[in-house]
């Protein structure tokens, strides 16, 4: 049995996220797309098709990673050119590899980064619309560089997620960069892991701190579940940049 890794580059705008489970089980998928061109190309079922971090409803991808095992023998050149013939034109396979037995695209990650891009221009441009939230105001970036002090490190962040079931709540960021200039904003989120909804939260919070509508301190009150957590920032401008392994 042959183990596969794609490197997967997507524009997430209409569809269901990664994958969609439970009661709104959707075929509108990211993992279904996929699944459905390689069962053609194979003749294979795809029982078992791991992403290294699973991206919600409206969510993009410059790098996802996935990994599948199949019996056929196509070159990894073939199976990459068959993908990118059948596939939408807004999922795209750009690094088809084999890789050994063990490895596992989530269960192997040590590193997931997400970035938010954001427009402070004065009028939103009619072309970057679907990719990136436009701010009607231009946030504090200090304040919310100051503020994103408070997520590094390891915090049980279930009160910052919308989580349901979890063996643990508990994760490490590593890093949260904001940078920008006078008509885009950017935020960089790295960390072990995330929860369902957790970088667009940590962003929303950011971002509402950066407008005055919060203050730093309602971070701590966040945490200890005094208070509700700001909503999810809007997913169109949120990509998943790189996981590292």
């Amino acid at each position: 049995m042959r183990n596969i890794k794609l490197t997967i580059e997507y524009d997430g705008s209409r569809y269901q996220g990664w994958t969609r489970l439970g009661k709104n089980e959707s075929s509108n998928t990211i993992s279904n797309k996929i699944r459905d061109v390689l069962k053609k190309m194979t003749g294979e079922e795809i029982e078992e098709f791991n992403c290294g971090c699973r991206t919600e409803v409206g969510v993009h991808a410059y790098a996802q990673i996935a990994n599948f095992k199949m019996d056929n023998p196509a070159d990894v050149r073939d199976i990459k050119h068959y993908l990118n013939r059948y596939l939408p034109m807004d999922i795209a396979i750009t690094d088809v590899r084999e890789v050994p037995e063990r490895f596992h695209a989530q269960l192997n990650a040590t590193s997931k980064t997400y970035v938010y891009r954001m427009t402070v221009s004065d009028v939103p441009s009619v072309f970057d619309r679907k990719h990136t939230y436009h701010c009607f105001r231009t946030p504090d970036i200090r304040l919310m560089q100051e503020a994103s002090l408070s997520f590094i490190g390891v915090h049980d962040f279930k009160n910052f997620s919308t989580v349901k079931k979890a063996k643990s709540t508990l994760r490490k960021i590593f890093e949260i960069e904001i940078y920008g200039d006078g008509e885009e904003m950017q935020i960089m989120i790295s960390a072990d892991d995330f929860l369902h909804n957790m970088a667009r939260i940590i962003i929303g919070t950011l971002l509402e701190i950066g407008l005055g509508m919060r203050h730093i301190d309602e971070i701590d009150e966040i945490f200890d579940g005094e208070l509700p957590a700001s909503s999810p920032c809007d997913p169109k401008g949120l990509y998943l940049q790189e996981i590292t392994y």
